[in-house]
């Protein structure tokens, strides 16, 4: 592979738009701002010619390819990153576990299963980088955890050591941690745990959040502020949240994720501005450097 010349394809109304990303720094580097070797908890490849699940509810026009996201990390000085499933191919992993087959040393991923998946399909995954499954619950129901389709699943993530990320509005929470967490299962909040735009901090589903701090079984993650708010009040819900997230979780608990390529807000944000609010909501570079480096190794598994 060329390391000093990556071309990315993007699409713009129907046409390719090709053109060359230069400069690719170290893949070990470490952010620049924090001297730690920084991990992308929270980001998404795939292309638009990928075979999409049916009750979609976004639809990319665009690729988001393999090359472009390795790219993207070396641009920001990013030295590892982990790949989460999007919800609209399904539970087809494949082009995912194909990054990770990429990078070993630098990715890994959270893959979407079916609950009736065999062991030997969670194996399969786990041997290819996968340390987790997601949760996308937006527009969807609460799972029936106490089935015995979902003992059984939750049983087997636990005996991987696995973890499950959750992505469900902050109302939700309260009823589908505390299945998860019985589980014996590390449980990871997406997004700030999705706050009510409408509703900012006063949402009472973050406080329910909050309450989750005390055990040390929950982590969240600061990351697509643009999905609880947009605009200079969705910036002070941010940096609200992420102040009482600090206080009820600890830096130890949170984590971060440029949420490229930023999915249905793709001109409102970018990976460089997801870094720099991270500044802004953990002032403490102490802190910053145990929720960009220290925590993140260790939960997905990069120290293995």
């Amino acid at each position: 592979m060329n390391r000093r010349l990556f071309c990315r394809t993007l699409f713009a109304g129907g046409v390719a738009l090709a053109f060359p990303v230069r400069g690719r720094a170290a893949e070990t580097g470490p952010d620049a701002r924090d001297g730690v070797a920084a991990v992308d908890t929270h980001a998404h490849v795939f292309t638009r010619t990928l075979t999409l699940v049916g009750d979609r509810r976004y639809a990319p026009a665009y690729h988001a390819s393999i090359a472009d996201y390795r790219a993207m990390l070396d641009r920001n000085g990013m030295a590892r990153g982990v790949l989460i499933q999007p919800s609209f191919l399904g539970t087809d992993n494949s082009y995912m576990v194909s990054a990770l087959r990429s990078a070993p040393e630098r990715l890994r991923g959270i893959a979407v299963l079916d609950p009736a998946a065999e062991t030997a399909t969670l194996r399969d995954l786990a041997d290819q980088g996968v340390v987790g499954l997601r949760l996308n619950l937006i527009g969807r129901p609460d799972p029936e955890f106490g089935s015995p389709v979902w003992r059984a699943h939750l049983a087997r993530v636990a005996d991987l050591g696995w973890q499950i990320e959750v992505q469900a509005e902050a109302r939700r929470l309260a009823h589908l941690l505390p299945p998860l967490i019985e589980a014996g299962v590390p449980v990871v909040v997406d997004h700030f745990g999705r706050i009510d735009p409408a509703l900012g901090i006063a949402d009472p589903g973050f406080a329910d959040l909050l309450g989750f701090g005390r055990g040390g079984r929950v982590w969240v993650k600061l990351s697509g502020a643009y999905r609880i708010g947009s605009g200079a009040a969705g910036r002070q819900t941010a940096l609200q949240a992420a102040e009482r997230l600090r206080g009820a979780f600890g830096a130890r608990r949170l984590l971060w994720g440029s949420d490229w390529p930023h999915t249905q807000f793709e001109t409102q944000a970018s990976p460089a501005e997801a870094r720099r609010d991270l500044d802004a909501w953990v002032p403490d570079p102490a802190e910053r450097r145990i929720i960009l480096g220290e925590t993140p190794a260790a939960l997905f598994r990069f120290d293995h």
